[in-house]
């Protein structure tokens, strides 16, 4: 990454410095760390009704600010609950960015919490997709480094998928992924308009309540391009059969659904060698939607 790094350590000293500081009236309440899956902010509980989240570097610092932004803009027009942003926090010594306060929101993400049925969750999720895609694009941010390129031509992609398919060696079956991935490359680029799109939509930010989708977190990927990426959800959550069944459900346009194959493989490959000793939990999401892209792909040739 190019992004700057955080000099020190974010601890629950620091944080505490940071409420006071900032926002007395909050001071006084409980201040825990919270364990996430993510990899951008370190999260923690403030009170029973609020979260506060410290991005680890410079880029994380500009998806807050671009969350505060939109997400009231977004939120009434969307089916499910998401992130409400509550106060924004600015650099002070020994803590160079933005940071911010949000209304805490129940639930488990759907890596660990229990799921009743993973083609409704799937269906909703898409019905939050298509409410997202409806919303006026207008003003919007187009893709670029500050959404990790989520919504840009899956070519824009190649060197990096390349470089870790190289690293996955005897790791993966790097025939079928390369093969897989220069079939993805093959497809028709967006050709309409570009759309809202959530631009992370995998299971570390879906939250699950009494089994069922309740919300939908961190938008750092937010942005207007080509809807593709959005889909790469269903070789997260679904086996082969029951993805079938939810592209006919939807009628899903081949290109879209063959350009969120290729994501879900891109994001996946490229996840995979940097996290799997990073991050073992996130390692584990982006080993699924391989092995899950290359089930569709053994079965399709």
């Amino acid at each position: 990454m190019t992004d700057a790094k955080l000099p020190g350590r974010i601890n629950i000293s620091l944080v505490s410095r940071l409420i006071a500081a900032q926002f007395p009236q909050w001071a006084d309440l409980p201040l825990e760390p919270f364990n996430s899956t993510g990899t951008v902010n370190v999260i923690y509980r403030l009170g029973k009704e609020m979260v506060v989240r410290l991005p680890l570097d410079e880029g994380g610092s500009g998806q807050l600010k671009k969350e505060h932004h939109w997400l009231p803009i977004l939120a009434p027009h969307l089916p499910l609950t998401i992130p409400t942003p509550l106060a924004m926090g600015t650099p002070i010594e020994g803590y160079p960015w933005h940071w911010s306060v949000y209304k805490w929101i129940e639930g488990e993400n759907a890596i660990t919490g229990h799921i009743n049925n993973p083609y409704q969750v799937a269906t909703d999720l898409a019905q939050f997709i298509v409410a997202l895609q409806q919303i006026n694009p207008a003003g919007g941010p187009p893709p670029g480094h500050h959404n990790f390129g989520r919504g840009l031509p899956l070519a824009t992609r190649d060197t990096n998928v390349r470089d870790a398919i190289t690293n996955l060696h005897n790791i993966i079956d790097t025939d079928a992924a390369t093969s897989a991935w220069e079939a993805a490359l093959q497809t028709p680029p967006w050709q309409s308009p570009p759309v809202w799109i959530h631009g992370d939509l995998l299971a570390g930010n879906l939250l699950i309540e009494q089994g069922q989708l309740s919300a939908i977190i961190d938008f750092g990927g937010l942005g207007v391009g080509d809807p593709a990426c959005d889909w790469m959800f269903a070789w997260n959550l679904l086996s082969v059969d029951t993805r079938e069944m939810l592209r006919s459900a939807l009628s899903i346009e081949h290109a879209t659904w063959a350009r969120g194959r290729g994501w879900a493989l891109s994001v996946g490959l490229i996840a995979l060698p940097y996290y799997q000793n990073r991050n073992p939990v996130f390692a584990g999401v982006a080993r699924r939607l391989i092995d899950e892209v290359l089930a569709d792909y053994t079965k399709s040739v």
